[in-house]
């Protein structure tokens, strides 16, 4: 038995290629139908204090009570684990993407719908992501919310540090914020309440993860 598996190893090493697993593993279309659901990453950009992780929250809550496998990623649960050996500085701000993205990746690839809520602040840096994800598996959501009232709510106190001079290259004080020209989906927020947008998010991606 040990002799053939190594026999089939070498094989495959002289080939130059030692991936072949891959063609024999389970595809991401078997996992979708076991799941019964597309996988996509709603990737959602916008401004500190935007709602991006307050709307995530709910939409979360909806899709898995219509019976939907979803992973909710954001900055504290990334940064907390997998990037945590990672800065702010533009270098690693890039490399916190690219491996969001690749974690994305392999969700998407096992069949999970992932809601991203980053400010992923550049189209450079989101563009990023689209190309190591696949532009049909990522819908970009700008959560569009104007800076005074992203500054007004200002739960963790960043905007109030970054005016201080205590945070530098802060997004939307002394660091820009590039909106999407092109998003999926524009989601304007100001004087909404939480449910109303998660509603309308939640209209949108269904659209693209029916299985039917």
């Amino acid at each position: 038995m040990c002799y053939f598996w190594s026999l089939n190893f070498i094989m495959k090493e002289e080939k130059g290629n030692i991936f072949t697993i891959f063609d024999e593993m389970l595809q991401r279309t078997d996992k979708e139908a076991f799941l019964k659901q597309k996988a996509k990453v709603i990737w959602m950009t916008g401004l500190s204090g935007s709602g991006k992780t307050t709307i995530a929250k709910v939409l979360e809550r909806k899709l898995h009570e219509q019976g939907h496998l979803c992973q909710l990623l954001d900055g504290d649960n990334i940064r907390a684990g997998i990037n945590n050996n990672l800065g702010f500085s533009e270098e690693d701000r890039k490399e916190n993407i690219r491996r969001i993205a690749e974690v994305s990746k392999l969700f998407v690839n096992c069949g999970i719908i992932t809601i991203n809520c980053f400010v992923s602040p550049t189209i450079e840096i989101r563009q990023m992501a689209k190309d190591i994800i696949g532009q049909d598996d990522l819908l970009e959501v700008f959560v569009n919310t104007p800076l005074e009232i992203c500054e007004a709510r200002d739960v963790k106190g960043l905007y109030k540090k970054a005016r201080a001079g205590e945070i530098i290259n802060f997004t939307g004080i002394d660091a820009p914020f590039e909106a999407p020209t092109h998003p999926d989906l524009d989601l304007k927020t100001a004087n909404r309440k939480i449910d109303e947008t998660a509603e309308e998010l939640l209209r949108f991606i269904n659209t693209h993860i029916s299985s039917k």
